[in-house]
Order: structure tokens, then C-alpha cells, then sequence
């Protein structure tokens, strides 16, 4: 079984890691390869944010793989079992699709930044900059600022 250990680590970081992880195990592995995801249970006594947000990503990806918590796994909240199916996207693509759908009404690159800034500034300006080449987002006048609107 392999294992990633997020403690410590933002959700942007975590996010990154449990990916590439995911994806690498899912490559290099036999198809009964199992991932555990090491994210601690949180000090507030009804479960961290990183639990949380880690098991709200792999539920939104319920298509491309199977989960188990881990206290029905074995009991212990502070982790959770994976089964790759199949390979997720790539962070910068998760990115771009949300500030697609973010800028369904014309958003300036101030507002888009501020929204996603979890994921830093260049990564989100790379986000914005990607789908205007491919022609989904195009920028537009707004009085005296520039926004964005998704095509």
C-alpha cells in the first residue's frame, strides 16, 4: 500500500501532492494498488478542514475512484483509503475550469484573484491567460477595467 502524509502542508500544497501521488500510484502500480491518504483528524474534535476538503475532492471524483474513510476502514478517522481508477486531472485544469465557471458574469482579474487566491497569483493569471488562448474566456470593457467572461 502506498501512502502520502499531508500534515502540515495548505490545501493548495496537499491538493498537489495527493494528485501527483494518486496519479503515480495509479501508473506505476497493479490495478489492486491501494493509496492511503494521511491527513489527521484536526485538533477541534469533529474533524479537520484538510480531512474535509480531501474527502470532498475524492467524492467529486467518485467516478474516477473509490474511497473508504478511514473509520470504516479500521477506525481511525485520521485517514482515508483510496483506490485509483483512473487518472484525475492535473491541478492547473481543476483551476481553469472553476474561474471558467466563476467568470459566467464578467469578472475583473482583481475579483478572479481574490476568489481563487488559495492557489496563488501566478497560478491563477496562468489559469486565465490558458483559457484565452483556447478561446473559452475573453477579456471585455467594463467602464474603465478590464474583466473577463467566459465565451
Amino acid at each position: 500500500m502506498a501512502s502520502i502524509d499531508l500534515h502540515g502542508r495548505t490545501w493548495s500544497e496537499s491538493l498537489d501532492e495527493l494528485i501527483s501521488t494518486y496519479n503515480r500510484v495509479l501508473a506505476t502500480g497493479t490495478s489492486s494498488e491501494i493509496l492511503e491518504v494521511v491527513h489527521g483528524y484536526g485538533s477541534s474534535g469533529t474533524g479537520g478542514s484538510l480531512r474535509r476538503r480531501v474527502r470532498s475532492f475524492l467524492s467529486a471524483h467518485s467516478d474516477r475512484l473509490e474511497f473508504s474513510p478511514g473509520e470504516e476502514a479500521d477506525g481511525n478517522p485520521g485517514h482515508t483509503v483510496v483506490m485509483p481508477i483512473q487518472p484525475l486531472p492535473a491541478v492547473s485544469d481543476l483551476l481553469a475550469e472553476q474561474v471558467l465557471e466563476y467568470c459566467e458574469t464578467a469578472r475583473t482579474q482583481s475579483k478572479i484573484a481574490g476568489k481563487f487566491r488559495r492557489h496563488g497569483d501566478p497560478r491563477v493569471i496562468q489559469a486565465i491567460r490558458g483559457l484565452e488562448r483556447q478561446g473559452r474566456l475573453r477579456a471585455v470593457t467594463r467602464g474603465k477595467n478590464k474583466a473577463y467572461e467566459a465565451v
